[in-house]
């Protein structure tokens, strides 16, 4: 990594899910434009001396707190936000992204099918979730002035997939509450956003069943006949948290390529 800019010094970003996927493509190019991090995940003991390599390397430019924790658990909730006081001070979060991805996989009809308790879990971890962190930090004074929240959805949110149900709902959610914050923290300096990312080959998108075949179709969808990279979206962030982005509000944002098109 090579630091590109300062433009972000002195300011604070809150990563959910940050040791993978589009959260940690996010973390490296925050950190290689001078944003402080914190980063919250939840990994297995096993996993954790490679993800500790990655964060000494973002902590060779910026500041990184990490939490290996479970960020839907209200009482750990609380905790870290005790915890991001002290770290941080108040009003110094500028950025809120949510890259939670956990939720369940099954088909709705049939042996094994999604139960009631699957939506639940899926829709309060990939939706809910985010306006329950978007509460606790405003409601601790944590937010900075023109602070953005931003959620990573899918196109999941619009379209079918026989495996995907919970997590459409849950999508479907999340940028139904992303444009209520939209409105209603307008008056706090602060706006809302999703970022709907194309496919993307990830951990999260190696657990769909039949990945490989939404893998080709998602190919031969894509105008530019690939799929998306992470660092693509991360790109996609990084412009999002730019001074040029204060008047972006309430928006989902395809980052894809052009894969919508088909």
């Amino acid at each position: 990594m090579v630091k590109d800019s300062t433009e972000f010094a002195g300011k604070w970003g809150i990563i959910l899910g940050g040791s993978s996927g589009l959260g940690l493509a996010s973390a490296k190019k925050l950190a290689k434009h001078g944003m402080n991090l914190i980063l919250i995940h939840r990994d297995r003991k096993s996993d954790m001396n490679k993800i500790q390599d990655v964060f000494m390397e973002l902590r060779k430019f910026v500041r990184v707190e990490s939490f290996n924790t479970d960020a839907l658990n209200s009482e750990k909730m609380q905790r870290i936000i005790e915890d991001i006081k002290e770290i941080t001070g108040k009003n110094t979060i500028y950025l809120l992204l949510h890259s939670i991805a956990k939720g369940n996989l099954k088909k709705s009809i049939g042996e094994h099918a999604l139960q009631t308790s699957d939506f639940n879990l899926t829709i309060d971890a990939m939706g809910v979730n985010y306006y329950t962190w978007v509460k606790h930090i405003l409601q601790n004074g944590l937010f900075s002035n023109k602070a953005r929240a931003i959620a990573f959805t899918s196109e999941g949110s619009s379209k079918v997939h026989e495996y995907y149900a919970a997590v459409s709902a849950a999508k479907s959610a999340l940028e139904s509450i992303s444009r209520s914050l939209a409105l209603e923290l307008a008056p706090f300096g602060i706006t809302s956003n999703c970022i709907m990312a194309g496919t993307c080959d990830t951990k999260a998108f190696r657990a769909i069943p039949n990945s490989e075949e939404l893998e080709m179709w998602s190919i031969k969808r894509n105008p530019y006949n690939r799929l998306t990279l992470p660092s693509e979206v991360a790109d996609a962030l990084y412009l999002l948290c730019k001074k040029e982005a204060d008047w972006i509000n309430g928006v989902v944002l395809k980052v894809n390529g052009g894969e919508h098109l088909r």
